[in-house]
């Protein structure tokens, strides 16, 4: 799992080499509090109970695509120390070329993922952002795992045994809260 670049241990990239992140499909994501810690509430009952935090970062979900017009959500949760959500990439193909970042994409053809902005990474990127400076902003200690937990969904039985999983979760949570690699289906 972990190799040698420059004389330094890394984490060989979940991203499946060679796929372009841009491009239009649903992705199932998870990502994680650093150190499993629970920022976003509690689960009681077989239900989430969102804290502050957990409020928020249920917010900033929603709210995905106000600043990715492209992207469609489905189902999601917030867990006390994860998020689990489907997003779909729907770019209109017979758009007109937009040349606003042109420029910064004509440096990116050669990433093995794809271009880097309007991509999944950069939906992440910008949720996680936006959570970590609400905790910042209001003084709370918070911390997000570094990368996420990506998986391409490829046809309607995985995407709706997805969205089952998604839904019981906090119904799961049990039997489930010591043991994210769980999550990872």
């Amino acid at each position: 799992m972990s190799e040698l670049f420059k004389n330094k241990y890394t984490i060989k990239s979940s991203r499946l080499s060679n796929y372009d992140y841009s491009q239009n499909g649903m992705y199932f994501v998870t990502i994680c509090t650093k150190d499993k810690e629970y920022f976003f509430g509690e689960v009681k009952n077989g239900g989430m109970v969102l804290n502050d935090v957990g409020k928020m970062a249920d917010k900033y979900w929603r709210e995905i695509p106000a600043h990715f017009p492209f992207v469609r959500l489905d189902e999601f949760v917030v867990m006390p120390n994860h998020v689990h959500g489907i997003v779909e990439i729907a770019k209109n193909i017979d758009a007109s070329v937009e040349t606003q970042n042109f420029a910064s994409l004509q440096g990116e053809r050669g990433n093995k993922f794809g271009p880097q902005s309007k991509n999944l990474a950069s939906i992440i990127r910008g949720f996680k952002v936006g959570v970590k400076k609400y905790t910042t902003k209001n003084e709370i200690y918070f911390q997000w795992q570094p990368r996420y937990y990506d998986q391409i969904i490829r046809n309607e039985i995985s995407l709706n045994k997805i969205r089952e999983y998604i839904q019981i979760n906090p119904q799961m949570w049990e039997r489930d809260k010591n043991s994210l690699e769980n999550i990872f289906m």
